[in-house]
């Protein structure tokens, strides 16, 4: 029955972080009030929406560039991409590159925002966890496995992609908890 309650628990807290990403440019914000929330489930301790709510607003103080941040990576990308299409030599590669650093950037965010806390500098954060992107690759490969899963669960039935953004919550509270424990 534990097992199903933390897994409950996920999928509120991916609909919980889908609400708070309305904005599209928070959801660093609420991917880090998210995973807070997964690891105080996890410790015992008490928590609801209110707590998350006041995760989600003071992680976006600072989160909030992260999050264009990822918006103009994603330009760049499309950018990318239009390069191949048009059929420019090299294009192929350059889109190639381009993807890989895309997702080697939203790795990089998804890390960061697992280690957020409050009065924690997202600048900081982000700096320690492209470090560890590249040193742990196999949790990098769990969560970009974890981001495939949304986007396919969102191909497939757009609304199950929602609470499976939970998912990606518990595993990057996971991955933080794996390096953490070495």
């Amino acid at each position: 029955m534990d097992r199903f309650a933390l897994f409950s628990e996920c999928l509120l807290v991916g609909v919980w972080i889908a609400v708070a990403a309305l904005p599209l440019v928070t959801f660093p914000a609420a991917f880090a009030a998210g995973t807070r929330h997964l690891s105080r489930y996890l410790a015992g301790e008490q928590g609801g929406l209110r707590e998350f709510a006041a995760d989600a607003r003071a992680a976006a103080r600072g989160g909030w560039v992260v999050g264009a941040a990822v918006w103009a990576g994603a330009a760049l990308l499309l950018l990318d991409l239009a390069a191949v299409d048009a059929g420019l030599p090299g294009g192929s590669f350059v889109g190639a590159v381009g993807i890989l650093a895309m997702i080697g950037l939203l790795v990089a965010v998804l890390r960061a925002a697992s280690c957020w806390e409050p009065g924690a500098r997202w600048s900081t954060l982000l700096a320690e966890s492209g470090r560890t992107t590249v040193r742990d690759p196999a949790g990098s490969l769990l969560l970009v496995c974890g981001m495939a899963v949304v986007v396919l669960s969102g191909a497939l039935v757009l609304p199950l992609a929602v609470p499976v953004l939970g998912a990606v919550a518990a595993a990057a509270t996971a991955v933080r908890a794996r390096r953490l424990s070495r």
